[in-house]
This record gives C-alpha cells, sequence and structure tokens, in this order.
C-alpha cells in the first residue's frame, strides 16, 4: 500500500495549484490548518536553495474529533499533510498522505473505518485536480 496519492498538473503556476488543492480539499469538508514553506524554512534556517515545496496540514475537523474521540493519542498522525511541489520541468505536483497507510499501525477498528472514509475524501481531491 503506498503512503500518498498523487498527481501531476500541467500547465498550472505553484501559487494555482495550491488555490485549487486548497478549494478542492474545502468541499470535501477541509481545511488547512498550517502552511509551511519547506524552500523558505530551508533558505533561511540553513541556507540552501530548494524548490518550492509548501506542506499544507488540511485538517477535517468532524473526523478529527471522531478520531480524538476513539484514540486520544492520534493528534501525533494529524493533520493530514498534503503537498505542493514543483519540478525542474515547471509541472507541479500534489500529493496527499493515504491514511489508512498512517493509520495501519493503531490497532484500533473504529479508527480504521475513519481512516478508510478520509481515504475516499482525499482520492476524490486528487482525482479532481486538473
Amino acid at each position: 500500500m503506498s503512503y500518498y496519492f498523487n498527481k501531476v498538473l500541467k500547465g498550472k503556476s505553484f501559487n494555482d495549484a495550491i488555490d485549487l488543492v486548497t478549494a478542492e480539499l474545502k468541499k470535501e469538508g477541509f481545511g488547512i490548518l498550517t502552511e509551511i514553506d519547506v524552500k523558505e524554512t530551508l533558505k533561511s534556517k540553513i541556507d540552501v536553495d530548494f524548490k518550492k515545496y509548501k506542506i499544507l496540514g488540511a485538517c477535517n475537523p468532524h473526523f478529527a474529533y471522531e478520531a480524538l474521540q476513539s484514540e486520544d493519542k492520534i493528534g501525533v498522525l494529524l493533520p493530514c499533510n498534503v503537498i505542493v511541489q514543483e519540478h525542474e520541468n515547471g509541472a507541479v505536483e500534489i500529493s496527499a498522505v493515504n491514511p489508512m497507510a498512517s493509520m495501519s499501525a493503531v490497532q484500533n477498528k473504529t479508527l480504521g473505518e475513519l481512516a478508510s472514509k478520509v481515504q475516499l475524501k482525499l482520492i476524490k481531491v486528487i482525482n479532481s485536480l486538473n
């Protein structure tokens, strides 16, 4: 089982891709809790140049609450990360975590069922990107 789902977009700018995936996530009930600009962080912290790469911490509050109710330490695996990165050829790739893979170590049936629901929503988001 792969630990992520992804799609490479052609003809979209990096910022347009972020806007697009954010809008698609919103349609599925997710908001962005965190945004980490890896390129900027690596430049400011260790003075290295890196490609455009952002990590979006996506959260569906209803699912997060349900997960926390069934497993109080599950916060170590939240939120669902989505990355947007620009490749050398100018193509932009969007990848989302596969919650079934990340939650597989947790032996909790309720959580497994919830991860399956979240997985379907994230697959829908990735598949909707054009």
